[in-house]
Formats: structure tokens, C-alpha cells, sequence
């Protein structure tokens, strides 16, 4: 081997001075970089979220069979901690009142009794029912997200398409080469010095001067790394302040990716701690409300921060779980695993301001199996209209193998 060619091998670790997760990059395929298509935030809450809790019934015979079985953990009606009316059934719990006026601007679409179309209670195997996009089967192995990437058009070649906000990368992402785990986008930077990383970027680039494919996976990897490189100029900084906590972090991370121009197609971010079997809270208060707090104040921040640079056209966000809790709370003040749960999406195209789906009723007939809220929408059904209307993305058989898909919601304004 000679000189230059070793020069090469040697410099193909700038992957791991880079971060892990940048190999993948280096090796990601072509795609469209027009940034005019849209761009999909999946928010997942791990854990099962109390969707009855989320939206809970205002009044009638539901509220009653709801009062019934939760003495404790009921979200009151009346009083400051209030729920709050978006119809005149259900109800919005008080601490997400920061989301409250996204959904009254009409920027908010609510779907409750959302999930799978199957039996399961358990977190392993919801999440990957869910994260697959194949219920019922456990040996898929790619994720239904790198499944959209993959059906996508390829154009140019382009550095960054999908970014999970974590140290790993989710099952709804599993098999894509081109995802990258990211937490920190300093992380992806050669050294800290700004003089000497642009004169060892010069001095690589040099080196990748080739047409093999080590040659364009190591100019993939550096492109990828001036991107980042200027996350923090003006272009993309913002006054806007983020809370606390784990949530507000990542999507604050997420948020300079799509005002830096970057064609970011997918950005997964996990929140996790919504397992609540005990010591949820009493009514609005506790536990289960600080969650919701900063999941309200988190995601009506991410959207204020990019519609302030017009961006939020181009953005559909999803908040979802893997189910919901049972109707009952238990012996410790909490909720054990259910089967409905609830869904939004938020989007400057959303059709918001207003409830879809269909409610099933909280009486015992009415419950599935009895103890939980029913599943009246398939989550695929929401996910695939975000997809086919908002990425331009109609090959749903490749998303949602043997799914076979249902007449829109009208989640979306069209014009």
C-alpha cells in the first residue's frame, strides 16, 4: 500500500473522533435535499401514558363511571386545576395549558383512543408492534421510519435525513443506515479549536479527493461536520428559552437542524417515566401532572421557536405512546397498563382546534376487555396521513406492510 492510500485507511476513524453513530452517515444513501418537504417529529412517551387522564371526561354517564373508579386520581371539573373543555365531553388536563392555545389557534389536533388493533400489555412488545409498523409480528426488522426514508425519492447526495435525539438510535428508526444518534451536536465537531478543525478539515478533505467509496463516505462524514459546525451562529439562534428537563434539551437540539436549512426528514426525540403503577398524583396535582407540564411547555416552545423563522409550514410533529392505562387506579394511587391511549399532532398545515375519531364510552360494555378504553383509530391510520399529505409519501405498503389503508381524517388543511 502505499503512502497516500494508508493516509486514507488511517483517516477513515474520523467516524469515531466524530461520534459512533456518524459512521452511519458516512455510508448513507442519496435523497432529496429540496427542505421544502415536510419534516416529521415523532415525540414517544415511554411508558404508556394515562390517556384518561390526558383527556378526561366532563360529564354524562362516562363521568360518572369515571368518578366511580378513580376517587383519587380523578381531574376535577371545577376549580383552579380544572380541567380544561375542547369539547363538550372531554376535557384537557390543566397542566397543559401551554398547549392550549396552539390547539384554540387551530395548530393542535387531538385523537383519543389511539393504539393497536391487538392485545398486549406489554412494553416490549407494544413498542415494537408500534416502532415496526407490523402488529402482531415480532420478527420485523426494520423500523417503520426507516421504512419512509427508504420509499423517499433519491436526488442528491445529502449528509443528515433522520436525527434521533438520544445516545442510541429507536426501533422505529432500526435499519436505517443514514440515522444518527445525537444528543449534542458539539459532539460531532473534529476538536474544539476553530483554527486548527478548518485546517485538519482542509487537509482530510484533501485526502478524500477520489471516487471510490471510502472517498465519498469520508466526504459524506465531513460535510456532515461543517454542517454542524455553524448550529450556533445566527441563523439559528433563537430567544427563545426552553424549560428544564429532558425534553425541553432535545427538542432544543432538533430545533437548529431544521433552522439551519439541513433536509431533515425525520427527528425522533424518546420521554420517558409515564409507567405511573403508584403515586401518580391526586386529581391534577403530583407526579403525572409535573410530566405533562413539561411535555406542554416543551413542545409549544419548539413550535414558537420555529414559527418565528417560518418554519412550522413544514412541520408535523407527533406525540404518542405505546398504550394507555387502565380505567381503574390501583391499590398505590397509580395506573397499571391499559390499551387506548391518545395521540397529537401539531403543524402549521394541522386542521387543529378540535377532537377526531371516535369516542367509545366508559361503560363497563363499552370497555375493552372490560377494563380499558377501546381503541377506536389504529395509530397507523394518523401516522399514514401525516406521511402520504405532509412528506409526500404514498407508498404506505412499504411503511405499513398489510395495512390496508382507510379514508383520511382530514387532520391537514390542504390549501
Amino acid at each position: 500500500m502505499h503512502r497516500r492510500g494508508f493516509l486514507i485507511g488511517c483517516s477513515a476513524t474520523i467516524a469515531s473522533m466524530a461520534g459512533a453513530s456518524l459512521s452511519n452517515l458516512s455510508f448513507a444513501k442519496s435523497a432529496s435535499a429540496d427542505t421544502s418537504e415536510g419534516t416529521l417529529v415523532v415525540v414517544y412517551l415511554r411508558g404508556g401514558w394515562d390517556a384518561l387522564s390526558v383527556l378526561p371526561p366532563l360529564g354524562g354517564e362516562d363521568r360518572g363511571h369515571y368518578e366511580a373508579i378513580r376517587p383519587w386520581l380523578k381531574i376535577p371539573v371545577e376549580g383552579e386545576s380544572a380541567a380544561v373543555a375542547l369539547d363538550d365531553h372531554l376535557g384537557l388536563h390543566p397542566a397543559l395549558s401551554d398547549l392550549l392555545e396552539l390547539y384554540q389557534s387551530k395548530h393542535l389536533a387531538v385523537i383519543p383512543a389511539t393504539g393497536l388493533p391487538l392485545n398486549t400489555r406489554s412494553h416490549f412488545d407494544a413498542m415494537r408492534f408500534i416502532e415496526t409498523g407490523t402488529p402482531g409480528q415480532r420478527g420485523t426488522t426494520t423500523g417503520l421510519l426507516s421504512c419512509h426514508l427508504q420509499s423517499l425519492p433519491e436526488e442528491i447526495d445529502t449528509p443528515l435525513r433522520a436525527v434521533a435525539s438520544d445516545f442510541a438510535i429507536p426501533t422505529s428508526l432500526l435499519g436505517s443506515g443514514e440515522a444518527v444518534a445525537m444528543r449534542n451536536p458539539a459532539d460531532f465537531l473534529l476538536v474544539d479549536d476553530a483554527d486548527h478543525r478548518k485546517k485538519l478539515t482542509r487537509l482530510l478533505s484533501r485526502l478524500y479527493e477520489g471516487e471510490s467509496w471510502l472517498h465519498h463516505a469520508g466526504q459524506r462524514t465531513l460535510a456532515t461536520i461543517r454542517g454542524m459546525e455553524n448550529l450556533g451562529d445566527g441563523k439559528t439562534s433563537s430567544a427563545a428559552d426552553y424549560p428544564d428537563g429532558e425534553l425541553g434539551e432535545r427538542l432544543k437540539m432538533v430545533a437548529p437542524l431544521l433552522k439551519r436549512g439541513l433536509p431533515l426528514r425525520v427527528a425522533t426525540v424518546d420521554f420517558g417515566g409515564w409507567d405511573t403503577h403508584k403515586w401518580q398524583g391526586e386529581g391534577s396535582q403530583g407526579y403525572f401532572a409535573d410530566l405533562l407540564c413539561q411535555l406542554g411547555a416543551s413542545l409549544s416552545t419548539f413550535y414558537r421557536d420555529l414559527e418565528a423563522h417560518n418554519l412550522t409550514s413544514r412541520l408535523s410533529v407527533v406525540v404518542m405512546s405505546e398504550f394507555g392505562r387502565r380505567l381503574s387506579e390501583n391499590a398505590s394511587r397509580g395506573t397499571d397498563h391499559g390499551h387506548g391511549s391518545a395521540m397529537f399532532v401539531l403543524g402549521g398545515k394541522v386542521n387543529g382546534g378540535r377532537l377526531y375519531g371516535q369516542w367509545p364510552g366508559l361503560a363497563r360494555e363499552q370497555l375493552y376487555d372490560r377494563a380499558d378504553l377501546a381503541v377506536t383509530t389504529d395509530y397507523r391510520q394518523v401516522i399514514a396521513e401525516v406521511l402520504t399529505t405532509q412528506t409526500w409519501n404514498p407508498q404506505l405498503d412499504m411503511v405499513f406492510p398489510g395495512y390496508v389503508p382507510v379514508p383520511a381524517m382530514g387532520l391537514f388543511r390542504m390549501a
